[in-house]
């Protein structure tokens, strides 16, 4: 009698610098909050996370990226903030894109296995 058992395979991207954590899912969350928040506080609470986490993790991805990713908005009548640089949504769409193949190209092997 054959199971009704469905193969699949677990993976995640990241980006590295050197050794170091530059991208990953969970990165381009909080970048895509960021812009969507214009606040890192913000996209950190949208995220179940601390402000310090989201802060070093911005730090991070900044300090290895060729270019910063996200740039402090100094503060006036209505505060500060932040915002995404065109490298940041470029680091959005670049591994959205990767992903999304790597996703693709492992459904399609799937599909070939027969175990």
């Amino acid at each position: 009698m054959k199971k009704n058992n469905k193969l699949s395979v677990q993976f995640r991207v990241w980006f590295f610098v050197n050794g170091e954590k530059l991208l990953g899912k969970g990165r381009v969350e909080l970048l895509e909050r960021i812009q969507d928040t214009g606040s890192i506080t913000n996209a950190a609470k949208c995220m179940n996370m601390s402000y310090r986490q989201a802060w070093q993790m911005v730090s991070e991805m900044n300090k290895y990226s060729e270019r910063p990713l996200v740039e402090k908005q100094l503060g006036g009548k209505n505060g500060g903030g932040a915002i995404l640089t065109e490298a940041g949504r470029n680091a959005i769409v670049i591994f959205k894109k990767l992903d999304a193949k790597i996703a693709t190209f492992i459904s399609e092997e799937i599909k070939k296995i027969n175990l």
